[in-house]
């Protein structure tokens, strides 16, 4: 289980990477089109922020603290993003295959959904919500970048 999912959360942060490189215009990154109600920026930086607290902090203990109001509001250069990606993929494989076996099949240490979980559903969960924003980024992308 640890190493699957570590691959396939370091598969999709490099696809995402992959994605946020192919903004040519590093402007297009913050944009909005209509029906559209985020830009790839913030949906890049709504990722690294959850990933970085439920894995980062929550299971890892590094000392991450969320602030995710500002996901959705502020702007960063692409190059900030990139290092961001690069560093976060390292941080969840770290923590990923550092835990104890035992640690997948206990309960989840935040009750994220208002009900208990085990920790190995909520990781599925997560790559789930990554790749759910990861297809919404490169949408956002071929609207933007090729009209």
């Amino acid at each position: 289980m640890q190493k699957s999912l570590s691959a396939v959360f370091e598969k999709d942060l490099i696809r995402l990477k992959a994605e946020i490189e192919a903004y040519a215009d590093e402007e297009k990154l913050w944009l909005k089109s209509e029906g559209i109600n985020n830009s790839a920026g913030n949906l890049c930086l709504h990722i690294l922020g959850n990933l970085n607290n439920y894995i980062g902090a929550i299971l890892g203990n590094t000392g991450y603290v969320r602030n995710r109001p500002a996901e959705f509001s502020e702007k960063t250069s692409k190059e900030f993003l990139i290092k961001s990606l690069e560093e976060t993929t390292e941080m969840v494989k770290n923590v990923i295959l550092s835990l104890d076996i035992s640690v997948f099949d206990q309960t989840y240490p935040d009750n994220v959904f208002g009900h208990e979980m085990k920790t190995d559903f909520f990781l599925i969960h997560l790559v789930g919500h990554l790749n759910y924003h990861l297809g919404q980024i490169n949408y956002h992308r071929r609207i933007l970048c090729y009209n």
